[in-house]
């Protein structure tokens, strides 16, 4: 499969001198490494740090590779890691559609602004179509149901061209109908953009239904005098 490629090259984080996660791992194109543990084991620390904005308090260590290239050292804006929350956090002043073009990256191109911005809207209509929201471009993002908007998350994650993606326990506020139907649907994006993907969650449910690798975190016990 064409695609990305993710490295966690010997990554350790550790606060206070305590090793919170250790990760050793290869995650494909289309592939999902999902990452379990409790609240408090160093999930959500981990993204942080994947993403590039893990706070001072904390150290790491180990490498992130995205196509070979390190960018551990490189600012989150500049990392190209794409993230999904619990929430779909849309922005509320501005439509669905315009969600969507807010997510795409603009190319300089001065004597070919106008068709260029027809190919965005053309795009984004196109995204829309492709998770059963056509016609849905000039809708409020607040009328809109808990699996629409998760479907509007995710396509505006996948129009800002990510090379990796973080999911951050992104189906656990779905009611059961639409959860195991919403997660099916990430995953199958993901696979056909050729994506690889982190995925941190406490409910085995949640992982891809063919699998992949899991790594199992665990609170640091509790120091004892």
């Amino acid at each position: 499969m064409t695609g990305h490629r993710l490295r966690l090259d010997r990554l350790t984080i550790a606060l206070g001198g305590v090793t919170l996660a250790a990760i050793d791992a290869t995650v494909g194109p289309g592939e999902v490494l999902t990452v379990m543990g409790p609240s408090g084991s160093g999930k959500s620390t981990l993204l942080a740090f994947l993403a590039g904005f893990l706070d001072s308090a904390f150290s790491a260590g180990g490498r992130v590779l995205l196509d070979g290239e390190d960018v551990t050292g490189r600012p989150a804006e500049a990392r190209r890691i794409g993230l999904l929350f619990q929430d779909p956090l849309l922005f509320p002043h501005l439509s669905v559609g315009g969600n969507l073009l807010f997510g795409m990256p603009r190319h300089r191109a001065p004597r070919h602004r106008a068709p260029r911005e027809c190919d965005r809207r053309d795009r984004m209509r196109a995204a829309l179509r492709e998770v059963g929201l056509e016609g849905y471009a000039d809708r409020d993002p607040a009328t809109l149901s808990g699996g629409q908007k998760a479907r509007v998350a995710l396509q505006r994650l996948l129009l800002s061209e990510p090379r990796a993606v973080l999911l951050d326990e992104p189906f656990s506020r779905l009611d059961a109908a639409l959860r195991g139907e919403v997660r099916d649907l990430v995953f199958a994006r993901l696979r056909d953009a050729g994506l690889p993907a982190v995925l941190v969650t406490h409910d085995a449910a949640d992982r891809p239904a063919d699998g992949g690798e899991v790594v199992h975190l665990c609170p640091p016990a509790p120091h004892l005098p």
